[in-house]
């Protein structure tokens, strides 16, 4: 079977089994991303983040990638370069390992398109830092690189890892950055070198000295053009990165997210960033607790099909009542006719579980106002406003995690989220949590075993025993119809599974 079809079928079959598309998909997930139920040994679930599920996707990958090397020797000769097409570590340290297999096959580096470093100790572990030697020779030798995410903060290696990327990584596509603020100089300089890109994500970190001593330098005057930058993800401090990218041309941005996270103070432009760039967005992600002026913002973004924002948001209503000194909510000047997917950040104190039980003996008052702020907001989701409006989606893991140690909904929430429903229901609208499953929907059956990653073998390990035949026992003989099935079975199960992006990305 093996012989009778032709190497560029069998790549093909490989891919697909690998779920190669999916990993070399130039977007990054958003906050719109579907979250996913799983078992877990500490609780009964656990909710998957969107971050969690392409790191299992790439595990799982690699474990098909090893078992179609390991059919037969015809399957082994085609499949060895999968094994090196992307490189996924939660551990920096292998990195000089791979630097060391790098340097004795040059030609491997030449089929890395991804290279994937998470963070699964978050503030425990070595600093990247330690390894900036490694990282930067690995990034030397992988000159078709497409993607570079890394999870690990960076510090003082970012400028070398800036400048080996565009000196050596021409066809970068996608690049996901964590970075102390007052780095930003050496940020715009890597942009300016990399104009391929068409995905950043950078998060910012608190800065290491005062913030009004921050400077950029010759960086201040730089006007960046990048041609194909489609998506730009900003999470932190990141007010003068929004300042200066008010200034940028980015013709083909078509989704931007904005996540300030817990500060209330020195809240970025951006209205100003959006009338730069707000005309030609489909996608508008805003996620800060500091209320902005959403219907100025979606008279900015006209072509906008999905928007997300606070609903714990006092949002100021368009006319006053002469004798309750309010008046109705109202999100837009005029109806949006684009909008069609709305989520939904916020709403920790809407259902009267997790933080809002808490809360509400020593501090009922401070529950009631964001409960009510929450009605009047969700009321204004109306097809009067929005009317292709088909979805609205609560976005918070944690209020989707509270509703399930909970139960549901308790007390008042119940009232509320049955009220919402109805609402829903009757202007056929979707009402959602973040797994895509309707709100109230909680796990009731068994539906996937959560993998140990101890069990797993570390990428790097495996390919240093990849390349030398005597080193893995390989099954004699040709393939049969059994494998084949099973790989196109596999290929089957993650189609099903994808989720379809909310805008599809072109470019050259």
């Amino acid at each position: 079977m093996a012989h009778s079809l032709p190497p560029e079928l069998w790549s093909h079959i490989f891919g697909l089994a690998a779920d190669e598309d999916t990993i070399f998909y130039p977007g990054l997930p958003t906050s719109m991303t579907q979250s996913s139920w799983a078992r877990s040994l500490v609780t009964d679930w656990q909710l998957r983040t969107p971050r969690d599920q392409i790191n299992m996707v790439q595990r799982r990958s690699y474990a098909t990638k090893k078992s179609i090397i390991s059919t037969c020797q015809s399957w082994r000769r085609l499949g060895l370069e999968f094994l090196v097409r992307y490189l996924f570590f939660n551990d920096p340290s292998k990195l000089r390992s791979l630097t060391a297999l790098l340097t004795s096959n040059p030609s491997l580096g030449w089929w890395t398109r991804r290279l994937h470093i998470t963070h699964f100790l978050y503030e425990r572990g070595p600093s990247l830092d330690d390894f900036e030697a490694a990282l930067t020779s690995v990034l030397a030798q992988t000159p078709n690189l497409e993607i570079f995410i890394v999870d690990w903060p960076l510090s003082r290696a970012f400028g070398s890892i800036a400048d080996t990327l565009g000196t050596h990584c021409k066809n970068l596509r996608t690049a996901h950055w964590h970075v102390p603020a007052e780095l930003l100089p050496k940020v715009i300089w890597a942009l300016d070198a990399l104009p391929l890109l068409v995905s950043l994500a950078v998060e910012f970190d608190a800065p290491l000295k005062d913030s009004d001593t921050l400077t950029l330098g010759s960086a201040q005057d730089v006007k960046l053009y990048l041609p194909n930058l489609q998506q730009l993800i900003l999470r932190g401090y990141s007010s003068e990165f929004i300042e200066q990218a008010s200034g940028w041309s980015l013709p083909l941005l078509r989704s931007f997210s904005f996540d300030f996270g817990s500060k209330n103070e020195d809240v970025p432009d951006v209205l100003s960033f959006l009338g730069t760039h707000g005309t030609s967005l489909l996608f508008l992600d805003l996620n800060c607790i500091p209320a902005l002026d959403i219907r100025t913002i979606l008279d900015l973004c006209p072509l906008l099909t999905a928007f997300s924002f606070n609903l714990d948001w006092k949002i100021a209503p368009i006319s006053q009542n002469a004798d309750t000194g309010d008046g109705p909510i109202v999100f837009t000047n005029r109806p949006h006719e684009h909008i069609a997917h709305i989520g939904l950040h916020g709403l920790l104190f809407a259902f009267g579980v997790g933080l809002a039980s808490a809360y509400a003996t020593p501090d009922p008052l401070r529950s009631l106002l964001v409960q009510r702020t929450n009605d009047r907001n969700f009321a204004a989701l109306t097809k009067a406003s929005f009317p292709k409006l088909e979805r609205v989606r609560v976005l918070s893991p944690t209020v989707l995690t509270d509703l399930e140690r909970a139960d549901g909904p308790q007390g008042s929430g119940m009232e509320r989220w049955e009220r919402w429903a109805g609402m829903c229901e009757g202007m056929s609208i979707r009402l959602e949590d973040c797994t895509g499953a309707l709100l109230g929907t909680l796990p009731q059956e068994y539906e996937e075993v959560e993998e140990d990653e101890d069990e797993e073998d570390e990428l790097l390990e495996d390919n240093e025993n990849s390349y030398t035949d005597d080193e893995e026992p390989v099954r004699p003989g040709g393939v049969g119809l059994s494998e084949l099935r099973e790989l196109l079975e596999e290929c089957r199960k993650m189609s099903e599974e994808r989720e379809e992006p909310l805008f599809a990305f072109s470019y050259q």
